[in-house]
């Protein structure tokens, strides 16, 4: 088995198919969007592929220890990961093919209209062991 992260992007990938933001739906759609994503992680649970899913925010902070005192925090200039990540799901698969498999089911939930959306999912492996360091 091999575990994977699926990461739903606010930004940075290219656009989906139906490219409405989520802030435009209806609530009936982002129920309907919400129920999906709720089924296909049901259906993973019975199988055993399901590893934890979140949906984030957008609110978000850069934090980094500075030595002693507080830690310098900042909402900028660069880009962060709430205006990047939307969310992610974890899976324990048996191959990258199925991972893909997956993930291609995961990019039709739908959006506005009830359309699948088509989004670009992020398919990235967990690190399976530590890298080897070499001097």
């Amino acid at each position: 088995m091999a575990k994977y992260l699926l990461l739903k992007h606010y930004r940075g990938a290219p656009a989906p198919a139906n490219d409405v933001p989520m802030g435009e739906w209806t609530p009936e759609e982002v129920t309907a969007h919400l129920r999906y994503m709720d089924d296909f992680a049901a259906r993973l649970q019975e199988n055993g592929e399901f590893v934890d899913a979140q949906a984030l925010a957008q609110e978000g902070t850069w934090v980094r220890f500075d030595g002693e005192g507080k830690p310098p925090v900042t909402d900028g200039p660069f880009a962060e990961t709430k205006d990047l990540i939307a969310g992610w799901m974890a899976i324990d698969v048996d191959s990258y093919d199925r991972a893909l498999e997956l993930a291609a089911e995961l990019s039709a939930a739908p959006g506005a209209g009830g359309t699948p959306i088509h989004e670009w999912l992020e398919l990235r492996p967990f690190l399976s062991e530590a890298p080897t360091v070499t001097e």
